[in-house]
């Protein structure tokens, strides 16, 4: 995984396409610690996964969020689509992070079970129905992998928008690049 991905550590460290553009600010805000500007109207959508261990470092009014298991934006079109069009962004950032739930969920599947007949009352046999019907929507694969295909299916919806793929560690809270 290591090999494809690129830290920012710097402004050069930015591949040009990003830099001056709501993505390069994304990496000099959360990276970099550059000061924030002030933002009257949001310049990027973020898609990102819901997961607790990630928070990025950026200016209030900078970006729509849109948190999803996996950052998977399949089943969040409509609203990517209105941060656009009625949003006016010109950018996506897709930020994919590693150790990710949504991997290997069917490795999961007996915890899932347990979790929703434990902690919300739900009889087993629906748990797992539940469980079956969803699963396959929500399952990423690999990080690295997933991340990619959504900015390449991304871009041929919209092809004016500038899309980044991007991964975040968890171990040290950093963005980092994919070498695509």
């Amino acid at each position: 995984m290591s090999s494809r991905l690129i830290p920012v550590w710097n402004r050069e460290d930015i591949f040009s396409e990003y830099r001056d553009t709501p993505i390069g600010h994304l990496l000099e805000y959360h990276n970099l610690n550059v000061p924030f500007q002030s933002y009257t109207k949001a310049e990027l959508l973020i898609g990102m996964c819901m997961d607790n261990r990630k928070h990025l470092h950026i200016p209030d009014n900078f970006a729509y969020i849109i948190r999803t298991g996996g950052g998977n934006l399949r089943y969040s079109e409509f609203k990517v689509s209105y941060a656009i069009a009625i949003g006016g962004v010109k950018a996506i950032a897709l930020i994919a992070h590693n150790n990710c739930g949504m991997v290997n969920l069917y490795a999961k599947k007996d915890r899932y079970v347990q979790g929703l007949v434990d902690q919300a009352g739900w009889d087993r046999e629906w748990a797992e129905e539940h469980f079956l019907h969803f699963a396959p929507m929500f399952e990423i694969g690999n990080e690295l992998d997933f991340v990619l295909s959504e900015a390449k299916r991304l871009r041929l919806r919209y092809q004016k928008i500038l899309i980044a793929p991007l991964l975040y560690k968890v171990e040290d809270n950093y963005l980092y690049l994919i070498q695509e």
